[in-house]
């Protein structure tokens, strides 16, 4: 079995900080590979992978503005499907855009939907429906016009995230800063409850950012601390009181949420999208429907064993599983 695996070009793979979907596929890669499976990465020339490694952009054009994203984006899915014989498979993790090169080769094409970003791009999606497979990354996330082959959950390299039994006395926000991730709504119940709040994430929205967080910022009460790389990231989640999740959007998974129970540390989430299927309401975390149920939930987060946080992810949410699963996809694919 000959993978071809398409990963996005905003970011380098693995990302170096923010690139949720580079993250997963280079967990997926370096899982394929540990077990043996041939695999040839499309990526940015300077991820780094122990498959073999093609790429025709020299770096994620989110890094440098000097590279048109529609030209490398281009150039970089060509360069898969013109070498598409070469492989049994094509995991597409690039969105609805490859789907149209499809016709350049006979072999199948596999793709995740990591999110529907607008329904004006389902148009593409339904017309290759029929034509190629798909996987979803929670059953929440399905679009009930389409035909999946599969759920396959993401997983985490748990190596990557310390277990801390006890958690300091702030509250944290991990993720875009931006409306649809609920930064102005984790401030509001943060200020509510008189809590220390940590926000770290990608500044996303400018605009929002200034309006809505920035008057509100002191190191005291609520402090950003900009983008946090590996390190940074256990080290804020582990501490965490709970993590604030309060979503505008359904969530088609959410790798904070994951990442942070993975730590130990409780998750309170607006109970919108993927977040039942992700959060064990009243042992790893609460969903709730407003401000306020947020509010009280906080009051009830000791009432979480922590471990309980951890060993949910060790059974559902690991990189080993999500290999295994993907596994099976090609598998059925090919059968």
């Amino acid at each position: 079995m000959h993978i071809a695996m398409l990963a996005p070009i905003a970011w380098r793979t693995p990302p170096r900080s923010y690139g949720p979907w580079e993250y997963v596929v280079s967990l997926l890669t370096e899982g394929l590979v540990k077990k043996g499976i041939e695999v040839t990465l499309f990526a940015t020339k300077n991820s780094i992978t122990k498959a073999h490694l093609e790429g025709v952009s020299p770096h994620g054009y989110e890094e440098d503005d000097k590279l048109i994203a529609k030209v490398w984006e281009c150039l970089h899915i060509s360069e898969v499907f013109e070498k598409g014989d070469d492989f049994d498979i094509i995991h597409n993790h690039f969105d609805f855009l490859p789907l149209t090169y499809m016709k350049m080769t006979s072999t199948p094409v596999l793709t995740t939907i990591h999110g529907i970003s607008s329904p004006k791009i389902l148009p593409v999606y339904k017309k290759y429906n029929n034509q190629s497979y798909y996987v979803s990354i929670s059953n929440a996330a399905r679009i009930p016009d389409l035909d999946y082959i599969a759920t396959v959950y993401h997983g985490i390299d748990l190596n990557q995230f310390t277990f801390k039994s006890k958690s300091k006395d702030y509250l944290i926000f991990f993720g875009r800063i931006h409306h649809d991730k609920g930064t102005k709504e984790a401030i509001d119940i943060a200020r509510k409850v008189g809590m220390k709040l940590i926000l770290a994430g990608i500044i996303q929205d400018k605009a929002y950012f200034q309006k809505e967080v920035e008057p509100f910022l002191n190191n005291d009460l609520i402090k950003y601390v900009g983008i946090a790389g590996p390190k940074k990231r256990d080290e804020l989640l582990g501490g965490g009181y709970a993590l604030l999740n309060p979503i505008n959007i359904p969530e088609a998974f959410g790798l904070s949420v994951v990442e942070a129970m993975a730590c130990g540390t409780p998750v309170i989430s607006f109970n919108k999208g993927s977040m039942s299927e992700v959060i064990v309401n009243g042992k790893t975390g609460f969903l709730v429907n407003s401000i306020e149920e947020a509010i009280t939930a906080l009051k009830k987060i000791d009432i979480i064993d922590r471990a309980e946080c951890r060993r949910w992810v060790e059974k559902k949410f690991t990189v080993e599983r999500m290999v295994d699963d993907y596994i099976k996809v090609y598998e059925s694919i090919l059968a």
